[in-house]
């Protein structure tokens, strides 16, 4: 099953349930200020708000451009009413689109699925550079100066969350639920063994100095 990420700005929106559509699922998520603090999966649409807690929609559009993650990503302004200086404005801040909000469910999902086809076929081809290290995301694949790096899924979703973030220290609480997992009841063990098996992979590569350990904090991935 292939996972749509739709990420908003609304809390009552990132409640919506997920729709199940042939071989994909479309799922809500919030997106707070600093940013989304899961693994950004699939092909990804951002509803952002013309009026925010801490700042405004326009500057969370001009932060999303920046960030790596929302490269490919459609992003729809919601502004509160039709006004054509403020759809210039969300136009120049990087927003695909704009809507005039509020937007229901069913609303929010028929823009989704009206560019999902050709937005699907761009994200088929993502890949992720960071310096000698090339992760193919739809291959679900992984190499360190052309050498394969031998992952499973969860370690391949560890690798792209840290490498999405690196150079920075992430707890064991972030990775999990980066991964989706923080139901997990027994996460802490769950992370070690990820950890154990990614850096397996990165060594087997020539690639183990990539990873490491902050002791009583986390883990990190150095990349320069």
């Amino acid at each position: 099953m292939n996972r749509v990420s739709i990420f908003t700005t609304d809390r009552t929106a990132a409640q919506f349930s997920a729709l199940e559509l042939s071989d994909s699922t479309f799922e809500f998520e919030l997106l707070p200020p600093d940013g989304p603090r899961k693994l950004v999966e699939g092909p990804t649409w951002a509803f952002v708000d013309w009026v925010m807690d801490d700042l405004s929609g326009l500057e969370m559009c001009r932060r999303l451009r920046a960030d790596k993650r929302f490269a490919d990503a459609h992003l729809t302004l919601v502004l509160e009413e039709d006004d054509p200086e403020d759809r210039r404005r969300a136009l120049k801040a990087g927003a695909d689109d704009y809507a005039v909000g509020p937007l229901d469910r069913q609303t929010m999902l028929d823009r989704v699925l009206a560019l999902f086809s050709a937005r699907n076929s761009a994200h088929a081809s993502q890949v992720i550079e960071a310096g000698d290290l090339s992760i193919n995301v739809s291959g679900e694949q992984a190499r360190w100066k052309d050498q394969l790096v031998p992952l499973r899924p969860n370690e391949f979703r560890v690798l792209r969350f840290m490498a999405e973030n690196p150079n920075r220290i992430l707890t064991r609480k972030e990775l999990v639920e980066a991964l989706g997992k923080a139901g997990d009841p027994d996460y802490l063990r769950t992370v070690d063994v990820w950890i154990k098996r990614l850096r397996f992979g990165l060594r087997s590569a020539e690639a183990g100095h990539l990873l490491r350990t902050v002791h009583g904090k986390g883990y990190v991935l150095d990349l320069n």
